[in-house]
Protein backbone atom coordinates (compact mmCIF):
# COMPACT_ATOMS: atom_id res chain seq x y z
CA UNK A 1 0.00 0.00 0.00
CA UNK A 2 1.23 3.51 -0.95
CA UNK A 3 0.74 6.82 1.51
CA UNK A 4 -0.23 9.57 -0.33
CA UNK A 5 -1.31 12.21 1.57
CA UNK A 6 -1.39 10.25 5.07
CA UNK A 7 -4.29 8.07 3.71
CA UNK A 8 -3.66 4.17 3.28
CA UNK A 9 -4.77 3.35 -0.35
CA UNK A 10 -4.26 0.20 -2.56
CA UNK A 11 -1.90 -0.28 -4.78
CA UNK A 12 -2.78 0.06 -8.60
CA UNK A 13 -1.48 -1.85 -11.10
CA UNK A 14 -0.50 -0.31 -14.73
CA UNK A 15 -4.01 -1.26 -15.67
CA UNK A 16 -5.88 0.44 -13.43
CA UNK A 17 -7.09 -2.65 -11.19
CA UNK A 18 -6.64 -2.85 -7.57
CA UNK A 19 -4.62 -5.66 -6.03
CA UNK A 20 -6.89 -6.45 -2.85
CA UNK A 21 -6.29 -9.32 -1.06
CA UNK A 22 -9.23 -11.84 -1.25
CA UNK A 23 -10.66 -14.95 -2.84
CA UNK A 24 -12.29 -15.07 -5.97
CA UNK A 25 -15.44 -17.67 -6.48
CA UNK A 26 -13.63 -20.12 -8.37
CA UNK A 27 -11.12 -20.54 -5.82
CA UNK A 28 -13.88 -20.73 -2.82
CA UNK A 29 -15.54 -23.91 -4.65
CA UNK A 30 -12.46 -25.68 -5.19
CA UNK A 31 -11.84 -25.61 -1.60
CA UNK A 32 -15.61 -26.46 -0.73
CA UNK A 33 -14.88 -29.49 -3.42
CA UNK A 34 -12.05 -30.67 -1.42
CA UNK A 35 -13.64 -30.02 1.67
CA UNK A 36 -16.76 -32.25 0.50
CA UNK A 37 -14.56 -34.74 -0.51
CA UNK A 38 -12.79 -35.64 2.47
CA UNK A 39 -15.58 -35.04 4.43
CA UNK A 40 -17.13 -38.09 1.84
CA UNK A 41 -13.90 -40.46 2.55
CA UNK A 42 -13.60 -39.55 6.35
CA UNK A 43 -17.58 -39.62 6.93
CA UNK A 44 -18.36 -43.29 6.85
CA UNK A 45 -15.21 -43.71 8.71
CA UNK A 46 -16.75 -41.91 11.80
CA UNK A 47 -19.90 -43.52 11.67
CA UNK A 48 -18.89 -46.12 11.66
CA UNK A 49 -16.96 -45.48 14.46
CA UNK A 50 -19.72 -44.92 16.44
CA UNK A 51 -21.70 -48.03 15.94
CA UNK A 52 -19.06 -50.01 17.28
CA UNK A 53 -18.68 -47.51 20.22
CA UNK A 54 -22.01 -48.18 20.87
CA UNK A 55 -21.56 -51.91 21.08
CA UNK A 56 -18.82 -51.89 23.24
CA UNK A 57 -20.82 -49.46 25.31
CA UNK A 58 -23.60 -52.31 25.37
CA UNK A 59 -21.28 -55.26 26.45
CA UNK A 60 -19.69 -53.31 29.04
CA UNK A 61 -23.29 -52.24 30.86
CA UNK A 62 -24.32 -56.05 30.49
CA UNK A 63 -20.91 -56.92 32.05
CA UNK A 64 -22.28 -54.43 34.91
CA UNK A 65 -25.34 -55.84 34.81
CA UNK A 66 -24.18 -59.51 35.38
CA UNK A 67 -21.64 -58.48 38.14
CA UNK A 68 -25.01 -56.85 39.70
CA UNK A 69 -27.12 -60.44 38.84
CA UNK A 70 -23.98 -62.36 40.65
CA UNK A 71 -23.80 -59.93 44.11
CA UNK A 72 -27.73 -60.47 44.17
CA UNK A 73 -27.74 -63.85 43.82
CA UNK A 74 -24.91 -63.95 46.81
CA UNK A 75 -27.35 -62.15 48.81
CA UNK A 76 -30.66 -63.63 47.96
CA UNK A 77 -29.68 -66.89 47.11
CA UNK A 78 -31.63 -66.58 43.71
CA UNK A 79 -31.50 -64.70 40.75
CA UNK A 80 -34.35 -62.38 40.30
CA UNK A 81 -37.43 -64.10 38.59
CA UNK A 82 -37.69 -62.54 34.68
CA UNK A 83 -41.42 -61.12 36.30
CA UNK A 84 -39.29 -59.04 38.94
CA UNK A 85 -36.65 -57.80 36.02
CA UNK A 86 -33.74 -56.09 36.33
CA UNK A 87 -35.62 -53.59 38.83
CA UNK A 88 -34.79 -56.31 41.35
CA UNK A 89 -31.17 -55.16 41.25
CA UNK A 90 -32.35 -51.28 42.46
CA UNK A 91 -35.24 -51.42 44.91
CA UNK A 92 -35.98 -54.62 47.15
CA UNK A 93 -38.59 -56.62 46.09
CA UNK A 94 -41.38 -58.58 48.49
CA UNK A 95 -40.45 -61.95 49.64
CA UNK A 96 -36.66 -60.85 49.64
CA UNK A 97 -35.67 -60.28 53.37
CA UNK A 98 -31.50 -60.33 52.41
CA UNK A 99 -31.56 -57.60 49.97
CA UNK A 100 -28.63 -55.41 50.31
CA UNK A 101 -28.97 -53.05 47.41
CA UNK A 102 -29.10 -51.52 45.48
CA UNK A 103 -26.76 -53.68 43.15
CA UNK A 104 -26.15 -50.74 39.96
CA UNK A 105 -24.24 -47.86 40.92
CA UNK A 106 -26.80 -45.12 40.99
CA UNK A 107 -29.59 -47.11 41.78
CA UNK A 108 -30.80 -47.03 38.54
CA UNK A 109 -31.21 -49.87 35.59
CA UNK A 110 -29.27 -47.89 32.35
CA UNK A 111 -30.74 -48.29 29.60
CA UNK A 112 -29.03 -49.87 26.52
CA UNK A 113 -27.19 -47.15 24.08
CA UNK A 114 -30.17 -47.01 21.68
CA UNK A 115 -32.37 -45.73 24.40
CA UNK A 116 -34.12 -49.04 25.15
CA UNK A 117 -34.17 -51.24 27.95
CA UNK A 118 -32.07 -54.13 28.23
CA UNK A 119 -33.96 -57.97 27.94
CA UNK A 120 -33.79 -60.21 31.18
CA UNK A 121 -34.77 -63.36 31.49
CA UNK A 122 -34.47 -65.84 34.21
CA UNK A 123 -34.03 -68.66 33.78
CA UNK A 124 -31.93 -67.92 30.64
CA UNK A 125 -32.01 -69.91 27.39
CA UNK A 126 -27.62 -69.83 27.30
CA UNK A 127 -27.59 -69.90 31.29
CA UNK A 128 -29.17 -69.23 34.49
CA UNK A 129 -30.01 -66.15 33.20
CA UNK A 130 -29.48 -63.88 29.57
CA UNK A 131 -28.96 -60.08 29.52
CA UNK A 132 -29.53 -58.67 26.10
CA UNK A 133 -29.46 -55.69 23.98
CA UNK A 134 -31.57 -55.84 21.08
CA UNK A 135 -29.66 -53.46 18.98
CA UNK A 136 -30.31 -50.23 16.94
CA UNK A 137 -33.31 -51.83 15.25
CA UNK A 138 -34.60 -53.29 18.46
CA UNK A 139 -35.77 -56.53 17.37
CA UNK A 140 -34.45 -59.83 18.14
CA UNK A 141 -31.32 -60.98 15.77
CA UNK A 142 -30.40 -58.88 13.18
CA UNK A 143 -26.43 -58.27 11.66
CA UNK A 144 -24.60 -55.47 11.83
CA UNK A 145 -24.88 -52.03 14.12
CA UNK A 146 -28.45 -54.10 14.28
CA UNK A 147 -26.93 -57.08 16.37
CA UNK A 148 -28.02 -58.44 19.54
CA UNK A 149 -25.44 -57.81 22.37
CA UNK A 150 -25.81 -60.57 25.09
CA UNK A 151 -24.18 -61.99 27.90
CA UNK A 152 -23.16 -65.37 26.79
Amino acid sequence: MERAEGICQPKRLRSGRRTDAGFTLVEMLVVITIIGLIMALVGPRVLNYLAESKAKTAKIQIQSIASALDLYYLDAGRYPSSAEGLAALVQPTGGNANWNGPYLKGGIVPLDPWGKPYVYRSPGEHGTYDVLSLGSDGQEGGSGTAADITSW
